[in-house]
């Protein structure tokens, strides 16, 4: 069969579903779509950028443009290391990606090791290599590079554990990221054509405006659709995520396809499937909300993720990454969980397929701290408040290099079952706590908290809480706790 006809009846498969099922290609309909209970107790998932790009090793996952970029730091690396364009250009490197030491099931178990609930490996980055088997292009690791189904690989070893298994698709950015190679004499050169690695490398407009030309052509818009329906149909992803410049006008008529395509094929499946997305990409309540490197600064009425790495500097695998402590990210995660939302927390794997020793000791870290105080995390939903103290959290994205230099009255609180919990996110050094919110009724008639306080426990440790309450709130004494991370107490309630 020809490229062309499988992409044909691809096509007519994708208006064949939508119209027999259950949810259409518009707004109104998708809008019914429920959020999944395995997203909303899960609360801590991992993200995973690996590729071709993880070969140089160099900036970002974003080599595969930015070697193009003449006087880019990356284009005088790239010269010095590996030649000029016109003689090794980004293709050059997919043979180098061997992934020779990859094992599925190692990493699963550190997955599990970690508290992951779910796991999202990149499918596709915006460099257009597949990490997975696929009949729409030939440039896929499991032809070239490693030539193994890595994504499959996975996939299944998730479910071996009970691990969620989602993938993420950066396709949509393929249009223009290759295309400075075009400005000089590289290996990126016409005629270039639907399947071609560096297909369709047009030039690169401002990346905000929705409205950019040259605009995706309707030929590459159904090849991004074709592309994400068959990583539906190969590997039934219960969370599909999508990076941003999708948001752009052309891709609109697309998207609502897409989705009511996945939903559908969910309900075949007998599936709770959710998307994430980005700058206003789908319509609100069609689609669960994911804020990149960044957090809300308070409670939002509405389910919400962030996706942010354990390095500042790269979603992928460099040679200078800079990381983050485990207990600054567990804070972030404890943040967003008392505000109803999700982390999604990336690594980067090596070339070679190894784990980088210092992804894995964060994530093992943060595994032995959920292993005390998950009952706090997961399944957990808001209380009345989601906390207190004088440490303000910055809104928005990108924000998660801005230091949050936490004290012992900073406090984030969950429900789950009949216990509330008080997350103070800094040990105290003297064992002194204070909850405000949890005070009694006061002379002014402020709606402080007027049920019953039945016990109080903090976990992870054997100290007894010595515990008075008045106006100004529920005054805790307990020795014995020493912590760089945030400190759980159990407060059970009726």
């Amino acid at each position: 069969m020809t490229e062309e006809r499988k992409m044909r009846d691809y096509l007519e498969q994708i208006d064949k579903v939508i119209a027999e099922g259950k949810y259409k290609d518009n707004w109104d309909s998708l809008s019914g779509h429920p959020l999944p209970g395995w997203f909303r107790d899960g609360k801590f998932g991992i993200f995973i950028h690996w590729g071709a790009y993880s070969v140089p090793a160099f900036g970002s996952e974003w080599y595969p443009r930015n070697m193009y970029i003449q006087d880019s730091p990356e284009f005088e690396h790239h010269v010095k290391t590996y030649g000029p364009h016109k003689d090794f250009g980004y293709k050059d490197f997919i043979p180098m990606f061997k992934a020779e030491k990859f094992d599925a099931a190692r990493w699963a178990d550190l997955f599990e090791k970690a508290g992951a609930k779910y796991v999202v490996p990149v499918a596709e980055h915006h460099d257009g290599f597949q990490m997975y088997r696929s009949e729409i292009s030939h440039w896929n690791a499991y032809e070239h590079g490693p030539k193994r189904d890595t994504l499959g690989e996975l996939c299944a070893e998730f479910a071996k554990r009970g691990i969620v298994n989602g993938a993420s698709s950066h396709r949509a950015e393929h249009w223009f990221f290759l295309g400075h190679g075009k400005e000089f004499d590289s290996d990126v050169k016409e005629p270039l054509v639907r399947g071609d690695l560096y297909w369709p490398s047009m030039p690169e407009a401002d990346h905000h405006d929705i409205y950019s030309k040259p605009e995706p052509t309707e030929e590459y818009l159904q090849d991004w659709l074709v592309r994400t329906c068959e990583i539906i149909d190969r590997y039934h992803p219960r969370l599909l995520y999508f990076d941003w410049w999708i948001q752009h006008n052309s891709f609109k008529p697309y998207l609502k396809k897409l989705a009511a395509y996945y939903y559908n094929r969910a309900e075949e499946w007998g599936e709770q499937v959710l998307i994430n997305y980005k700058h206003d990409a789908f319509m609100f309540g069609t689609a669960v909300v994911d804020i990149e490197r960044g957090q809300f600064a308070d409670v939002k009425p509405y389910y919400w993720q962030t996706d942010t790495a354990v390095a500042l500097n790269s979603w992928c695998y460099t040679e200078n990454n800079t990381y983050r402590p485990a207990s600054d990210i567990i804070c972030d995660l404890v943040d967003i969980v008392s505000k109803n939302g999700n982390l999604l927390l990336n690594i980067g794997p090596k070339a070679d397929g190894t784990i980088p020793e210092e992804d894995e000791a964060i994530l093992l870290e943060i595994g032995e701290w959920l292993k005390v105080n998950g009952e706090a995390i997961y399944g957990s939903h808001v209380w009345r408040k989601y906390g207190e103290g004088p440490t303000q959290v910055v809104e928005g994205q990108f924000s998660d290099g801005i230091k949050k230099e936490f004290t012992s009255d900073d406090i984030r609180y969950t429900m789950n079952g009949g216990n509330l919990y008080a997350i103070v996110m800094k040990c105290s050094e003297n064992g002194e706590y204070t909850f405000p919110a949890l005070g009694e009724q006061d002379a002014s008639k402020k709606p402080n908290f007027h049920g019953i306080i039945k016990k109080t426990e903090v976990l992870g440790f054997d100290g007894e809480c010595c515990c008075t309450r008045d106006e100004s709130g529920l005054h805790v004494k307990v020795d014995g706790v020493k912590s760089d991370k945030p400190v759980v107490f159990r407060i059970a309630l009726d």
